[in-house]
């Protein structure tokens, strides 16, 4: 008579707390790493976008905006932070079934989502569009200015 096999639990992860962490943490990859571990290449991928943003963020900051290598760098740092705002924004709309099923299959507890998803999921909509606007601004901004003193520099 064969014996059943052992019934094995996975960890629990919770979705107020993923979607906390993608909304504070998102650019380091940290809700990334919490739900598939250090071995998620998309969480490093975060990590080396925000190290390559931030470079080019103070290159920018040191050429007064002129750098090209910094508005290349800058960008995949833009990119990690806004897919961070953007994931928290998935994983707190997601039903707690959908959550439950995906992520806690073989957990014997259960998601109980409440208002704090709601307050992450609005404050990172805020938030996220918020930089995608500043962003957008600013870039802008710098090419019309460029393109002033291109004219200028035509005209005399």
């Amino acid at each position: 008579m064969s014996r059943p096999a052992p019934l094995t639990l996975t960890r629990f992860r919770s979705k107020t707390l993923t979607a906390a962490l993608a909304f504070f943490f998102g650019s380091l990859g940290a809700h990334r790493f919490y739900l598939y571990g250090l071995r998620d290449k998309f969480g490093w991928a975060h990590i080396l976008g925000t190290l390559l943003g931030v470079r080019g963020v103070l290159l920018l900051i040191a050429t007064a905006r002129t750098s090209t290598l910094g508005w290349a760098l800058a960008i995949p740092g833009a990119v990690s932070v806004l897919t961070g705002c953007l994931a928290a924004i998935v994983y707190g709309l997601r039903s707690d079934e959908k959550w439950d099923a995906q992520f806690n299959a073989g957990s014997d507890k259960r998601s109980r989502s409440g208002w704090t998803v709601v307050f992450i999921v609005i404050f990172s909509l805020f938030f996220g569009a918020m930089l995608l606007m500043a962003g957008l601004a600013l870039a802008f901004q710098t090419y019309f200015e460029s393109q002033i003193d291109t004219n200028q520099s035509l005209s005399r």
